[in-house]
């Protein structure tokens, strides 16, 4: 959800064999017969939220996501069981030191203004979507493409993409909507004009429609014969239109959804989800892969800069209290730095384990004395921190908040709107707050990189490099599986053992769907795919 400053990256961060991903948790209250697929129709979508773009290249929030997903094709493929990257619009090789990327265009698909996906088009995204990283309109995407040292064009298939530095994460990157591909006349619009989707891109569906706060309707696209083999079929969507309605509240989204006025949402609150156990109702549930809810301690503050605070903090939080309580019977605690869907996945929840009398010896350790109403002290100051933050459950939160009071810790929690969370955490503010609460969705380990590396986009941390900058750098030249497992397992167990990262648990997303709607699916991002959907007539 969301990176290359710090504002643009807050709008969003037992081993297993080396690509293989958890399989993602579902339930289905529905066991009727839903018969064979049937074409046409429309399938309306609820949203909870519309963030004013579904430019792809643009966007990160979820709910936008959601909707440009729909009208890109991407160079590549990823496949939501094994992680595999396959070929998409195009085959590909890349070198030993995984530095540079050969892309052959395959069959003779074209843009939705008719003109044709060569290898100069994906030159001109590629190179437009850095243009609107520096703008700070891509933040995503100039991740992706950082240290790129030339994009050329052999031919009219062929495009080579080198890097200056080893970059096993390119693939993956190049399977997702962000680097997702639009006409070349897109690239001249303004960015007021790809938020407000007159772009033309190369997926299955086209913008028909767009009214801010209302309503998104994508029409299929005719003629569309190139979609992944990820997915059930390659030809045209089964659906005719895919009605995005915007519906903020979520009582109005149940309500609406109960009432057959919506067909499908990810909006449900994880308290009503057993009104649609059964009923006529399926639930779909996956984490998201990368890396999960973190409450990362600036280390530039004298009190997080001491590693035995930052154990105790980790200490202090029962992770499976928190889901219990407050999330869904399907949403999972957090067993590391990356979500149980990402590929290169390790359970490292033994460095996790809730223990509140170790939290307490370490403060005690580290000079901080309980005070007379329970908080400790130390030379004058209380052992304080402010969290400014967006996401929801608030309450989760709230319970940390509680959590830490019994090992001593304050925390004060400052919940706001996306953009107040974002100026209050920005580059400019690194010395002011304390702790940084988010997470940020990506199906490759390199996302580590991208938020914790010392000197990557994020550094959430503001620390200075250390040995687990060594690992994360290495994880990011291996092109041998098997090394890069261990590289980024190393990596994860220097960042949880000093408690430079302490997760809380993981994002996922439940789609509930009527009996009307069927095959609303997850891509290996767990982004929304709506290519297989259809509706029974």
């Amino acid at each position: 959800m969301r990176l290359l400053t710090r504002t643009a990256l807050t709008a969003a961060l037992t081993v297993t064999s080396v690509v293989a991903l958890s399989a993602c948790s579902s339930s289905d209250g529905s066991s009727s017969d839903v018969g064979e697929v049937t074409r046409g129709g429309n399938l309306t979508f609820a949203l909870s939220v519309d963030s004013h773009c579904i430019d792809p290249q643009q966007v990160g929030n979820n709910d936008a996501i959601a909707v440009a997903r729909q009208t890109v094709a991407s160079l590549t493929t990823q496949d939501p069981d094994s992680g595999e990257i396959k070929p998409w619009l195009a085959d590909f090789t890349q070198n030993d030191n995984a530095t540079e990327f050969t892309f052959t265009l395959t069959g003779d698909a074209t843009y939705s203004d008719g003109e044709p996906i060569d290898a100069a088009s994906v030159k001109t995204n590629f190179e437009a979507i850095k243009e609107l990283g520096k703008a700070g309109k891509s933040s995503l995407g100039n991740t992706y493409l950082k240290d790129v040292a030339s994009i050329e064009t052999t031919d009219d298939k062929t495009v080579v993409v080198t890097f200056a530095e080893p970059n096993a994460q390119f693939l993956q990157a190049t399977s997702t909507f962000t680097l997702g591909l639009l006409s070349p006349a897109s690239a001249a619009l303004s960015v007021e004009d790809r938020c407000a989707g007159k772009f033309a891109g190369s997926g299955p569906f086209t913008v028909e429609s767009y009214e801010q706060d209302q309503q998104v309707v994508l029409r299929k696209r005719d003629g569309y014969n190139w979609g992944p083999s990820t997915n059930d079929h390659t030809d045209e969507a089964y659906l005719d239109t895919v009605t995005f309605k915007v519906i903020p509240e979520s009582g109005n989204r149940t309500g609406s959804l109960q009432s057959g006025q919506i067909d499908a949402t990810a909006g449900i609150a994880s308290q009503d989800l057993a009104t649609f156990e059964g009923g006529g109702f399926s639930q779909n549930t996956r984490s998201n892969p990368g890396v999960v809810y973190n409450l990362y301690p600036n280390e530039s503050s004298p009190k997080l800069s001491d590693v035995r605070v930052r154990q105790a903090l980790s200490k202090g939080i029962d992770r499976q209290e928190l889901v219990d309580t407050l999330l869904g019977a399907n949403d999972k605690a957090a067993t590391g730095v990356l979500a149980s869907t990402t590929p290169f996945y390790t359970d490292f929840s033994d460095l996790l384990t809730y223990d509140p009398d170790g939290a307490k010896e370490l403060l005690d350790e580290a000079g901080w004395t309980v005070g007379s109403n329970g908080i400790r002290e130390k030379d004058g100051t209380k052992l304080s921190f402010l969290v400014t933050y967006w996401q929801s459950p608030k309450e989760l939160l709230e319970l940390v908040q509680q959590q830490w009071k019994e090992i001593g810790v304050d925390l004060q929690l400052k919940y706001t709107s996306n953009a107040e969370a974002s100026a209050a955490n920005s580059v400019g503010k690194e010395n002011t707050y304390e702790l940084f609460y988010g997470n940020l969705t990506r199906a490759d380990p390199d996302i580590i990189r991208t938020v914790l590396a010392a000197n990557g986009p994020g550094n959430y941390n503001r620390r200075d490099s250390s040995e687990v900058d060594e690992w994360l750098t290495k994880q990011a030249s291996a092109t041998d599986q098997a090394e890069r497992q261990a590289d980024v397992d190393e990596a994860q167990r220097l960042l949880l053992e000093d408690a430079h990262s302490i997760p809380t648990h993981e994002l996922s997303t439940t789609i509930v769907s009527s009996d009307h709607a069927q095959g609303v699916k997850f891509e290996a991002s767990s982004r929304i795919d709506f290519y297989d959907a259809w509706v029974q007539q």
